[in-house]
This record gives C-alpha cells, sequence and structure tokens, in this order.
C-alpha cells in the first residue's frame, strides 16, 4: 500500500527530499505522495523513509491502496531504469520492509 500523509501534517517538509523517487510534494495545506510514485522504499531502505524522518508521524500506510511487496519493487525498477535492483527472491532484508522479522 502506497503511504498517504494524514492531516496531522504540520507541514514541516522534512520528508520530501527523504523520498527516493520524488513522489512527496507540497499541497495546499500539507504534504502529500503521488501513489504512482510511492514504492514505501522498497529497493531502497529496510523503512518507509518519510516516516522516519516524520516528526509528528504523519506519514503511514493508506489502507485504501494496498500494494504487495512485488508490486512496489516493480515501481521501484520503472522509476529507477537505470539503478540496479535485485530481484524479488534475492531482496535483501536491508531494503525491504517486508522482509523485516
Amino acid at each position: 500500500m502506497a503511504t498517504h500523509i494524514t492531516d496531522e501534517c504540520i507541514n514541516c517538509g522534512a520528508c520530501e527530499p527523504e523520498c527516493p523517487n520524488d513522489a512527496i510534494s507540497e499541497g495546499d495545506s500539507i504534504y502529500v505522495i503521488d501513489p504512482k510514485l510511492c514504492s514505501e522504499c522498497v529497493g531502497f531502505f529496510d523503512h518507509e523513509a518519510c516516516q522516519a524522518v516524520c516528526p509528528v508521524e504523519c506519514c503511514v500506510p493508506d489502507p485504501n491502496n494496498k500494494e504487495t511487496e512485488e508490486v512496489l519493487l516493480a515501481r521501484a525498477k520503472q522509476l529507477h531504469p537505470d539503478k540496479t535492483f535485485p530481484d524479488l527472491a534475492a531482496l535483501p532484508a536491508t531494503l525491504s520492509r517486508f522482509r523485516k522479522s
């Protein structure tokens, strides 16, 4: 599921530079995440970077946009054709929160 930013956002902008996909932008009153660009940081980190830096914890999984690790990794590959990503079967835990124990 793509991450989204709730109304609790204080519009601080801490999340925007952390996104490896440039999915976060400033909206009218809060920051927003484009779900077509969000890969939940699969292929980059073992956590969602926006969540890690948000001081009010308003970057949360969108329950209305559930996606599998496979879909999210495919999106990362599509968005970054010049970057080499491991195949899903070989994806290490350091590159996906789905693989954390």
